[in-house]
């Protein structure tokens, strides 16, 4: 199945193997040969995933017809008649449990009401589990359609329990006092049981602290600043209570802002190097030895991703830093297309095309293959405005109207669908004649294997596979393009073509 091309000069780049062969050049396709090396393996797969904040409280209440296409989109793992995907199944759901600026309305000093969040904390201390209803009915919606892994997560704690009583901060600081750690522990410990007693649905995950590094001042949104010693500080006290409790939810540490934050200084004095800070033993705030705590570090891609050789060189120390702490996994757990990328894509304006799409899986393939992340989360699932922060789009309209899907959300898809928690990554290289390569990741878990490819370029690429020793049948493939969305199709023949600026997936056993 191996296409033999004469190589005339090697160039490496991303990770992958390029042969420029200049004989290539006046054919009608090009060609390529992708190189899969099953005894070289890396990261086990723990989920793909997204966030409910913040549109999914107006959307879960939605008329059911609606907002059950949008579930279906997000989470089915159901097919058509000829085999393409009803949805892209995602295996993780992140729920945002809010910090109580919905109920104080314009008092919260949130301008945008669709960035406020409710809190099942009443005023009075008591708990109201029908508050955050539109979130909870999609939190139902994807355990129904299969997902098994959920998880909670703050951008503030409860405004009662914060210093200046709002759900952002003051001049950057932190905005709980020592004092009321315990009492957010408890909080957060009480909504895990309540939401299993209403829902019957547990949180694996509980991330307590999201991108402490931002100053979180300017009403925008939730939000909380926290040092590493004030987030050692917050972690501890809900460590301890949900041991008391006999919560088997893991505590997630990081989520920050950068990925740079984990392994540099960076530009916020107490609040980077959190790899060492959080799981080096000795550390003077270390995590790492409580039975609470999940052996996870997260971070946001978020400034990252452009150019292409800055993502790389971050990344691989991303991935250094990683390896040198035994037993630590990297999660990337929340993205969406931001600024203006180096001029390579601009965050700005809603793209339900092929463009943006291909962006997205190209930051994907990254995280995966060069930083090693096991698991790989978008922010906004669905989103209201003209950003590039959905892969499902809808009118803003608290009520009803009509909702949107994007090539992001399939392109999101060439991966969450296919590859399962528990497939391990395995190497993959690609000999091409392409001035950019196509981009390919491979895995595996039992007898089927799993390998996506992305090419940019404005020509197709017709591909053979060069597997050594080991036996593989390609079966079906999964397209991702200008004109389709996952379309399904079987494959026969030991060649596959790979459309010009497409996501595919293959899928097979191994003989």
């Amino acid at each position: 199945m191996m296409i033999l091309i004469s190589t005339t000069k090697k160039i490496f780049l991303t990770g992958i193997a390029l042969v420029l062969n200049n004989s290539l050049a006046s054919c009608q396709n090009k060609e390529a040969t992708i190189h899969i090396d099953f005894s070289k393996t890396y990261q086990t797969i723990s989920n793909f995933g997204a966030s409910d904040a913040w549109s999914c409280q107006f959307a879960g209440n939605w008329p059911d017809d609606k907002r059950n296409k949008i579930a279906d989109l997000l989470f089915s793992n159901d097919t058509y008649a000829d085999g393409s995907p009803k949805g892209i199944g995602l295996s993780l759901w992140r729920f945002n449990i809010g910090a109580g600026s919905a109920q104080q309305g314009n008092g919260s000093e949130i301008q945008d009401e669709w960035r406020r969040a409710e809190s099942f904390l009443n005023a009075d201390g008591t708990y109201n589990w029908q508050n955050q209803s539109g979130q909870v009915w999609f939190l139902k919606a994807a355990k129904k359609r299969g997902v098994k892994q959920f998880l909670g997560f703050t951008n503030s704690p409860p405004v009662q329990y914060t210093i200046n009583k709002k759900a952002y901060a003051n001049d950057g600081k932190v905005n709980i006092a020592p004092d009321k750690y315990n009492a957010f522990a408890a909080y957060l410990a009480k909504v895990v049981q309540g939401l299993e007693q209403v829902s019957e649905i547990k949180f694996d995950y509980i991330s307590p602290i999201n991108e402490p590094q931002w100053d979180w001042s300017n009403g925008g949104q939730e939000g909380c600043p926290y040092n590493n010693t004030e987030i050692a500080g917050v972690i501890k006290s809900i460590s301890k209570e949900f041991e008391a409790k006999k919560i088997s939810s893991k505590i997630l540490v990081g989520e920050a802002g950068s990925i740079n934050y984990l392994f540099t200084p960076g530009d916020k004095p107490g609040r980077g190097n959190q790899i060492n800070d959080f799981f080096r033993p000795g550390s003077a705030n270390y995590l790492g030895d409580l039975p609470g705590v999940s052996k996870t570090i997260s971070a946001h891609s978020y400034f990252t991703t452009s150019p292409m050789a800055t993502a790389i060189k971050a990344r691989k120390a991303l991935a250094d830093n990683i390896a040198a702490i035994k037993g630590l996994d990297y999660w990337q757990s929340e993205y969406c297309i931001l600024g203006d990328n180096a001029g390579e894509m601009d965050g700005n304006e809603r793209d339900l095309g092929i463009d943006a799409a291909l962006y997205l899986a190209s930051v994907i393939h990254t995280d995966l293959t060069v930083a090693n992340a096991s698991a790989w989360q978008w922010w906004t699932a669905i989103s209201a405005y003209d950003y590039k922060d959905g892969l499902i789009y809808i009118d803003k309209n608290k009520t009803d109207g009509n909702f949107y899907s994007s090539k992001m959300l399939w392109a999101m898809g060439n991966y969450s669908r296919f590859i399962k928690p528990g497939a391990i990554r395995i190497n993959a290289e690609v000999s091409s004649s392409e001035n950019k390569p196509l981009l390919v990741s491979a895995f595996k878990s039992g007898k089927n294997i799993v390998v996506v490819i992305i090419n940019p370029n404005p020509d197709d690429v017709v591909t053979g596979l060069n597997t050594g020793n080991t036996k593989i049948q390609f079966t079906n493939s999964y397209l991702t393009s200008r004109t389709g969305e996952l379309k399904a199709s079987k494959i026969d023949g030991s060649k596959t073509i790979i459309p010009s600026r497409s996501v595919i997936t293959l899928t097979g056993l191994i003989r």
